[in-house]
């Protein structure tokens, strides 16, 4: 890191999730280990193989915006708006002191508007062109997450939607961050927004194999590099941050919740879901990511992985710990939020950078709920029962999309390289 770069923090947390809204009551939910997942009851699920998620079911989108709106917009839209307001005021930003154009919105989703897509082509089939919605499309767009966000702040600075499926919150933060850097933004509001958890998505995951069927105990059904993992859960909802350059932070009298310092990003470039086993674009990025921060290996503390709970991708991310870092993996504490959470996709990768900073803040690690037997080819040290009490200067978190779209971000104790 050269003198006269440019340093980014993270000042600000926002989460809307299956457990918890809000910093505060999120970091409580993580503590207790309260689990998100349970049999879906908001909406019909038809002849779904696959009944239960981390459903959000108290979510009420006229407490983030007018009434009116928020019937033009899509969940997805919603949660975004919501989790970036949460992310602002937890910061102390009065955005009207910033100049418009340094202030950014990176917010992506993996899969958009996907509800409204769905019920409105219900609509045209079973009544005609005619009745589809006139808010059809900006209610769709993915782009539309971030540009409301910016509508709403006033954010004139740059505007990005990145889509890269489970790996989207990780590579907005992270293109964020290199804005930044650049001096292209004071501030940006990044992270990711996903309201997927619906039939048709459901119906699809579950076509690919790729969900646990343990409807009868959903509670235990999301058990990352557990033995008996049969696949994920899907979640719902938005992990959005405020990304704020260090002396403008600093200038402002602003809390420092970590400083961000690395970001790894790599294509494996090899099959359309699964993950390459010998897991080389994911060691490519984690090595960046810790390469960028300047740090030793025997410096990380604590990995917030990927952990999805199924068979490929825990087994390549354990595997990789271990070959990224050898005899020194086992003095890391490795968790999964997603046995909280459930796979919130594109929205993952953000709520688990809130989760990870707690440990930061607070030197305690959540636990990884659901891991009951060890899986041999998963010999990585699991953070399980009550969390783990422990100090935490330097941390990652994994963030591995379809497509083979790998992200890994770095983030240490604000302070401990001054």
């Amino acid at each position: 890191m050269t003198q006269n770069k440019r340093r980014v923090v993270v000042t600000g947390l926002g989460p809307i999730s299956p457990i918890a809204f809000g910093k505060k009551d999120y970091w409580q939910a993580l503590h207790e280990g309260r689990n998100g997942i349970h049999s879906i009851t908001t909406f019909d699920l038809g002849d779904c193989p696959v009944t239960f998620g981390a459903e959000i079911r108290d979510f009420d989108p006229s407490v983030y915006m007018p009434g009116k709106e928020a019937k033009r917009s899509d969940r997805a839209i919603q949660f975004a708006v919501a989790a970036a307001k949460l992310a602002v005021e937890d910061s102390g930003l009065d955005v009207k002191s910033v100049d418009p154009y340094r202030l950014g919105v990176y917010i992506g989703t993996g899969q958009g508007g996907i509800e409204t897509s769905f019920n409105n082509f219900r609509t045209m089939l079973e009544k005609g062109s005619k009745r589809v919605s006139p808010y059809f499309i900006p209610m769709m767009i993915s782009n539309m997450s971030t540009a409301y966000v910016a509508i709403v702040l006033g954010a004139k600075g740059p505007n990005l939607c990145v889509v890269t499926a489970c790996a989207t919150s990780l590579h907005s933060m992270g293109e964020a961050y290199h804005t930044i850097v650049r001096d292209d933004a004071d501030v940006i509001i990044a992270g990711g927004t996903e309201a997927a958890l619906r039939t048709i998505a459901i119906a699809g995951f579950a076509s690919m194999k790729a969900l646990s069927t343990r409807n009868d105990d959903p509670e235990h059904a999301s058990r990352p590099f557990d033995l008996n993992r049969d696949g994920f859960v899907m979640g719902e909802g938005a992990g959005v941050v405020v990304l704020e350059e260090l002396e403008h932070a600093l200038a402002r009298g602003a809390h420092i919740y970590a400083e961000f310092t690395g970001y790894g990003t790599s294509c494996d470039a090899g099959h359309i879901t699964a993950p390459d086993p010998e897991a080389k674009g994911a060691a490519y990025a984690t090595e960046k990511a810790i390469k960028m921060s300047g740090w030793e290996k025997s410096q990380v503390d604590y990995i917030n992985a990927h952990g999805t709970s199924t068979g490929l991708n825990d087994k390549m991310e354990a595997g990789m710990i271990n070959r990224v870092f050898g005899d020194g993996a086992k003095d890391i504490t490795v968790t999964s939020t997603k046995s909280m959470i459930g796979h919130c996709l594109g929205a993952a990768g953000g709520l688990e950078v809130i989760a990870s900073i707690q440990a930061i803040e607070e030197g305690y690690i959540h636990p990884t709920l659901n891991y009951e037997t060890p899986d041999p080819e998963c010999d990585i040290t699991i953070s399980t029962g009550a969390g783990v009490n422990r100090k935490v200067d330097r941390l990652l978190v994994n963030s591995f999309g379809f497509g083979g779209h790998n992200g890994v971000l770095a983030f240490e104790k604000y302070g401990i390289r001054d």
